[in-house]
């Protein structure tokens, strides 16, 4: 079982998702089946504030254009997201997410 914080859509989607972890550490369920229990019992990557965007890309001393390429992603949209005139979402926000907990690094 991992020893890293989950946070969970409901006790009884936590209590299933740990019944899973040790069945998978058993060999009971394969990796696939225990990553659809993730996406499932796992509570989605929560939306950025526009602040919070620029102080990741600021933490990472990154110009919006550099930030921009390493996301994938147009100067123009990481610039629109800094100013709340667009919210990322789908991958964007779920790489954004991934900056901002482990550091630019995770996505380069």
């Amino acid at each position: 079982m991992t020893t890293r914080k989950k946070a969970y859509r409901s006790n009884a989607l936590q209590s299933l998702h740990l019944a899973a972890e040790d069945l998978h550490a058993v060999g009971a369920i394969d990796k696939l089946t225990m990553r659809r229990f993730d996406v499932a019992c796992l509570t989605p990557v929560e939306g950025l504030q526009p602040e919070k965007i620029k102080r990741i890309r600021e933490s990472a001393h990154m110009s919006q254009a550099l930030f921009a390429r390493a996301l994938n992603v147009t100067t123009s949209l990481v610039s629109k997201w800094e100013r709340g005139e667009k919210k990322p979402s789908g991958p964007s926000l779920k790489l954004l997410a991934l900056a901002d907990k482990k550091g630019i690094e995770a996505i380069l």
